[in-house]
Formats: structure tokens, sequence, C-alpha cells
């Protein structure tokens, strides 16, 4: 009686052990790291819920659906130069695949459409026959380099605290990025904040110089605001008024008109994001 005791104590035990065992090897976790790309929790995020995209060809206004990931590939090869070492161009990939489930979750600018080819709405695209016939020589191998890079990441989304961030990326940044409420104003998200990004100085779009004369310049201000006077003669004509925490212009005052970084950013034809500005013998760091 004694071991029959013991023998139904062992298999009960057995019997809780065994969910526990095969539970603790089996299970899903969800690996979360602010800085990087990290697959979601599978209990929430199936692939499958993302398998095609409804793209949005903005020259011609129609729809095309397409498989995820094979659009995934166009948008790496017209965001990213195939030179780039195989990690950034995994980098990338994740960047455009969060971009991209973010909008199909969160909703499209676009009504019949999750996203478009215009890269100033959007994300670039290029079809994979346009993109390989672009290419100078050995278009397949770049093609194959770009689909390793994709491959390499299937499923991988950029996430913070368990849900897909909007993956806003860009070339370069000056050596320092921007806070997201600086550059669209409204929320101020708070995985995109004003960071140093060292290593950008080598980049050949670094830096750039425009020379304007004083009439160059008020006539191009003119195109935008046709009732801007300057009067060069006053030191106070042209003034920042304003810089955001990263040191960027935030509010410039041009003669009688006051711009914002945020509202007027589309209305300038150089890039804004550090500007220095010399007229006469008085200089304005812009």
């Amino acid at each position: 009686m004694k071991k029959l005791y013991i023998y139904i104590i062992g298999v009960i035990g057995i019997s809780f052990l065994i969910p526990i065992i095969f539970t603790t090897r089996f299970k899903v976790k969800e690996v979360f790291n602010e800085q990087e790309p990290v697959m979601l929790d599978i209990e929430k995020y199936s692939y499958n819920d993302f398998a095609t995209i409804k793209l949005l060809r903005s020259k011609t206004g129609e729809v095309e659906e397409k498989p995820l990931d094979e659009y995934i590939a166009e948008v790496v090869s017209a965001e990213i130069p195939i030179d780039y070492e195989l990690e950034a161009i995994k980098a990338q990939a994740v960047a455009a695949r969060s971009y991209t489930i973010y909008k199909i979750i969160y909703g499209s600018k676009h009504e019949n459409a999750d996203i478009c080819d215009d890269s100033t709405c959007c994300q670039a695209w290029i079809s994979k026959e346009d993109r390989i016939s672009k290419w100078d020589e050995n278009g397949i191998d770049k093609w194959n380099k770009i689909v390793e890079a994709v491959n390499g990441t299937l499923g991988e989304v950029a996430t913070y605290e368990g849900k897909i961030i909007n993956a806003f990326f860009h070339s370069n940044s000056g050596g320092t990025t921007e806070n997201v409420s600086e550059v669209w104003g409204g929320a101020n998200l708070p995985y995109l904040q004003s960071v140093q990004t060292s290593g950008e100085e080598a980049y050949t779009q670094y830096s750039s110089e425009v020379v304007l004369s004083k009439d160059e310049l008020l006539n191009k201000l003119k195109e935008k605001y046709k009732d801007i006077e300057i009067d060069f003669s006053n030191v106070e004509s042209i003034k920042v008024l304003e810089y955001t925490g990263s040191g960027r212009v935030k509010t410039i005052k041009f003669g009688n008109r006051e711009l914002s970084r945020s509202r007027d950013k589309d209305n300038f034809w150089i890039k804004i994001s550090k500007l220095y500005c010399k007229f006469s013998r008085w200089t304005n760091s812009i």
C-alpha cells in the first residue's frame, strides 16, 4: 500500500511538471530594446496580417497591391546606396517595414491605399526592373544584396514599449537629430527626441553653401511671401527669434515676416538644418 501511495504521488507530481517543462522550453518571449529593432511578441503580432500592401502610384493615380517584403525591397533600393554595408541596409529595411506597417495599423494619408511612392509624402519607391536597369553594372548582384537584407530581417520592426513606432528616417541630420514636434508639430513622441549623431561628417551632403545677394534673397522670399519687405540697412531686419533644443532655428524674422521652421519649412529652397548667413559687416547664425 505504501508503494502504491508513492506511485500515485509520483504520477501527480509528473503531471504538474510536464506542462511547466514544456511551457518554459517553448515560451515565446518579447525582447525589447529602445535602441535596436526587435521582433514583436508573437501573441500580439502576426506577420500574415500584413502580407500585402496597397501602393499608390503618384504619377498615374493607380493603386497596386504588392507583397509586403517585395515592396520593402524596392523601397530600400530607392532609399539607400547599394555600396553601404549589409548591416546598414538591414537597418534601412527594418525602418521601412516599421514605417509601412505603422501606416497600415494607424491609418494612411490616402483613401484607397496604404502608402504612396512619393518620398516627400511617404517613402521613396522604385520597381525592381527600373532599379536594376538604372544600376550601371552587376544589377542582379546588387539586387540580391537588397533581398538578402530584407530576408535577413523578415518580420522585424522597431518598437517602443511594445508598440510599433512611426519610424521616420533621413540620410543626414547635421550632427544632431531634432525633436519630432519641432519638425512637424503635434505630439512630442518619446522615441523621436534629439540625440547626437557622430560620424556624419564624412557624408557627401553633410554641409553645403548657397551664396545670394540681397536682391536675390528678397526675390526668392517674394516668390512665397508677396508682401515681404526687408530693410537691409537695419541689422534687426533679419534675426533669429527662437532656437529649438538642438540649436536649430525655430522662428526667424525676415523684414516684416516671421517664419516658423515647422510651419514654413516647405517654402525654403535651401537646407535649413544649420544655416549661416552673412550680410555686409554683420552675421546671423541661422
